[in-house]
């Protein structure tokens, strides 16, 4: 249970975290294109490869089970969740397998775009309901 409560309290430093970077970067730089999301995405991705490598079983960091969780799933799944599908993307090509590394970037980016929209018009339909 004491891990799941650790995860909670990065989730909660990641999500603070995301809301100050992407705040920041579109005060600065505008929100004509999503500036702060992709920062957000760039750095969460980066850290969680470092992260990964650096505290691997042949890493150069031991680093206890316990911390690895609240870094990489806690702070770092509360920061993106993109950081989570660049790891896993990674592994697949690194092990060899650029076919499904390919095919699950392309049909995570295709399938979640549509889901995105799926999700936009279902609560179209809701709120264009005559509450009468």
């Amino acid at each position: 249970m004491a891990l799941y409560i650790w995860i909670a309290a990065g989730s909660a430093i990641g999500g603070v975290c995301r809301f100050a970077l992407s705040g920041l970067v579109a005060h600065r730089f505008g929100e004509t294109i999503p500036w702060g999301t992709f920062a957000v995405n760039f750095l969460g991705s980066l850290l969680i490869g470092f992260i990964a490598c650096v505290s691997s079983p042949d890493g150069r960091m031991l680093v206890h089970p316990t911390v690895r969780h609240m870094l990489m799933t806690g702070i770092l799944g509360g920061f993106t969740t993109y950081s989570s599908f660049s790891l896993q993307t990674l592994n697949l090509a690194r092990d060899g397998d650029i076919f499904r590394a390919a095919a699950y970037a392309v049909g995570t980016l295709i399938l979640c775009f549509l889901a995105v929209w799926i999700g936009h018009v279902m609560a179209s339909w809701i709120n264009a309901i005559n509450p009468t």
